[in-house]
């Protein structure tokens, strides 16, 4: 999908400004020249595409209870796609990501407690049968706000 200069304006102001609106796509159709059901139309094509990966709130979790860590995991190549499917399916994974590495899939996983992760890690690894799962939690959070200038 080849993104023409209305999408690039939309991914630059949904990024880190989502309007907190009983009708956000409205105040953003507004700003942009669109109808609402414009700005909806294209929001749901780019997330079809795979260009937007989700919607929703980023939280620093240790200031609502919860703690976050690191996951590595040796996947055979093969298993890749299946795997990546699993670990999705839960709630407190934000990302994933394959990387050039003997530990070749990196994800992160927010949870109410290190127990709570530990054991989705091994249902994980029961479902996948992939029996190498780094778990590397955070002792220190260094937040960078991430925006991408289209």
């Amino acid at each position: 999908m080849l993104l023409d200069d209305i999408d690039k304006a939309l991914l630059n102001r949904i990024q880190s400004d989502f309007p907190v609106t009983s009708r956000p796509f409205q105040e953003i159709a507004q700003e942009i020249g669109l109808s609402e059901a414009q700005v909806i139309g294209r929001v749901r094509a780019l997330k079809e595409e795979g260009i937007i990966r989700r919607l929703g709130a980023n939280f620093v979790p240790g200031k609502v209870g919860f703690v976050s860590t690191l996951c590595a995991a040796r996947v055979p190549e093969e298993k890749i796609d299946h795997f990546a499917a699993v670990v999705n399916r839960y709630p407190g994974v934000t990302h994933n990501y394959q990387r050039d590495n003997d530990f070749n899939v990196w994800f992160t996983f927010i949870a109410r407690s290190r127990e709570e992760i530990t054991r989705s890690l091994h249902q994980i690894s029961e479902e996948t049968g992939v029996e190498k799962i780094l778990n590397l939690p955070a002792t220190k959070v260094f937040k960078i706000r991430a925006q991408f200038d289209l």
